[in-house]
């Protein structure tokens, strides 16, 4: 048992800091800005601490591909047909052992600022998490930061064979890459033979959706002769991959975020987490995986927690869109993992989502925080927090590459005006909206409850509300823990009025006390109020609830 809450903060630094106020869609480096290693500044991780987080995982610290020059640095530059947006994705790494020159004050010393701030964030009492990319790599990999004796991937291959455990990627012998995008005045972008494409794609001319700025990673899997698995001996890959990762360990950082973990095979991550583990027993592994019948095997690999996307992600926004009941909806979708439950990752928002406040989600911020309270205090699992979040925004701005998707971008330069606000303001509400501070204040709550033994090591009990009109919008459960209770109400619905919330016998049962013996002193989280209960399955809770509102009630026993 964890003795808290993991709750992590997510944050693109490339976006965080850039103070750039009159940006150009599209924009250049010089043109649009960006955000510094350097702005991490003991006051902005003060800041983070507030929302409750633990770590924070810092998006694309690795160098990437990218359309800005900076060969001047001793970088090879990158054709600009294998980049996406103007910055490039922090997905298509181009040198594992190497930090993003953007993010640093002084590009000759990147990698000292990166380690200051690896430092700064442990004296501010936050573990470090950062992006581990093993599925592919940006088509122009090339490692110039790599430790001396240690091979590049792909320096030994043999290009001759389409699939070889001994090579770090797959060839299609006999071809040429053709790109779907090409520049104007630009020579033509040339891979011969060509490699096969980050997201499994076997073909010299990958489409537009395809990731074809980057390409796969060959971990012994012959996928073109039948997908049987060559691990004996150990993958080269393998080898190089656990070697990046030891070196990141050695370096401070305190675990990884790993990209389409379900890409690569269950065995490679249960040889290397335990290797890794052996060595720096501390690391934390988290995986983005969306098969629920994989779940099993890659926590069994050795992960501390995945993803819950298809779950009670998905569930939530239609319970927030109306589209299904919510307790017993909720319910289900939280226990459908059975004893994992406690390994699975909740968020409501992340780099691939959609924000909540954006017209192609909620279009409301309090509707994305009811959303995420309900998720967050559901269980003592991980909590996963989206910079900018707690300020909601809303993501509906055409930044460049990626278009007016509900998403923030993380192709492209971009600053986002409302987290530039709250830093003007020294990380206070000075210069935020009215409604700007009461979905950040509603935020901090959040992450001051999450510290709480009942949310941590609780047990779970959803309670089905009635009363109120369109009480089937209306999401309740308790946690409960060593004679402590926490309520929780979120009503999805505009109505207000009192909601009636019938406590069972099984619920009794599941506290270990005998109805109406224990008086309790309940305190709203939200207001400070306060009032004493006793609890008995004869006589209904009742509750004033506000529409489109949240009840938190911790309930204490009166001695």
């Amino acid at each position: 048992m964890n003795p808290n809450k993991i709750v992590i903060y997510s944050v693109l630094p490339r976006l965080w800091g850039n103070k750039t106020k009159n940006l150009k869609v599209g924009g250049t480096l010089s043109e649009n800005g960006s955000g510094k290693l350097s702005d991490f500044t003991p006051e902005a991780l003060a800041y983070i601490r507030s929302l409750g987080a633990t770590h924070i995982w810092y998006i694309g610290l690795l160098e990437h591909a990218t359309k800005t020059d900076y060969s001047a640095y001793g970088i090879q530059p990158d054709h600009p047909d294998t980049v996406k947006g103007q910055a490039g994705s922090p997905y298509a790494v181009k040198d594992y052992y190497d930090v993003c020159p953007d993010l640093a004050e002084d590009p000759r010393k990147r990698q000292e600022e990166l380690d200051a701030l690896i430092r700064r964030t442990h004296e501010a009492g936050l573990k470090v998490l950062m992006d581990f990319v093993p599925n592919h790599v940006a088509r122009s990999y090339y490692s110039d930061a790599k430790p001396e004796g240690v091979e590049d991937l792909g320096q030994g291959d043999d290009q001759s064979l389409a699939f070889s455990a001994r090579n770090n990627f797959y060839y299609l012998p006999g071809t040429s890459l053709s790109l779907p995008h090409t520049s104007p005045n630009t020579p033509a972008y040339e891979e011969i033979p060509a490699r096969a494409t980050g997201n499994d794609c076997f073909s010299a001319t990958p489409g537009i959706c395809d990731w074809y700025e980057t390409v796969k990673l060959c971990y012994g899997v012959d996928y073109l002769g039948g997908g049987a698995l060559h691990a004996d001996p150990i993958p080269d890959t393998w080898h190089k991959m656990r070697d990046i990762l030891s070196y990141w360990a050695a370096r401070g950082v305190d675990g990884f975020r790993c990209d389409m973990a379900e890409l690569v095979p269950e065995a490679f991550w249960r040889w290397c987490i335990a290797s890794l583990k052996g060595e720096y027993p501390h690391l934390y592994f988290l995986a983005e995986v969306y098969q629920p019948h994989r779940y099993e095997a890659y926590l069994e690999s050795g992960f501390d927690a995945l993803y819950d996307k298809v779950g009670v992600y998905d569930r939530l926004v239609q319970i927030g869109q109306g589209k299904v009941s919510a307790t017993p909806e909720f319910t289900w979708a939280r226990d459908a993992v059975g004893t994992r439950q406690g390994q699975m990752c909740y968020f409501m928002e992340n780099h691939d989502e959609q924000r909540l406040a954006s017209s192609m989600v909620f279009g409301d911020a309090l509707q994305g925080f009811l959303t995420s309270a309900s998720a967050a205090l559901s269980g003592g699992n991980p909590w996963l927090l989206y910079f900018g979040q707690e300020l909601g925004e809303s993501g509906m701005q055409a930044e460049g590459f990626s278009g007016c998707d509900g998403r923030t971008t993380i192709f492209d330069y971009w600053a986002l005006e409302r987290l530039q606000r709250l830093q003007q303001g020294g990380y206070t509400a000075k210069y935020l909206s009215e409604e700007e501070q009461t979905i950040l204040r509603l935020y901090k709550t959040l992450g001051e409850v999450m510290s709480l033994p009942v949310i941590s090591h609780g047990g779970y009990f959803g309670l089905i509300p009635t009363g109120v009109d369109r009480a089937d919008q209306v999401l309740s459960y308790v946690r409960y823990y060593r004679g402590e209770l926490f309520l929780v109400v979120a009503s999805f619905a505009d109505v207000a009025g009192e909601l009636v919330l019938p406590l069972p016998e099984e619920l009794f049962a599941a506290l270990g006390v005998e109805p109406g013996e224990v008086v309790y002193r309940a305190v709203d989280k939200l207001t400070s109020e306060s009032q004493l209960l006793t609890l008995t399955p004869w006589a209904p809770l009742r509750l004033e609830q506000p529409g489109r509102g949240l009840r938190l009630l911790h309930l204490v026993p009166v001695d």
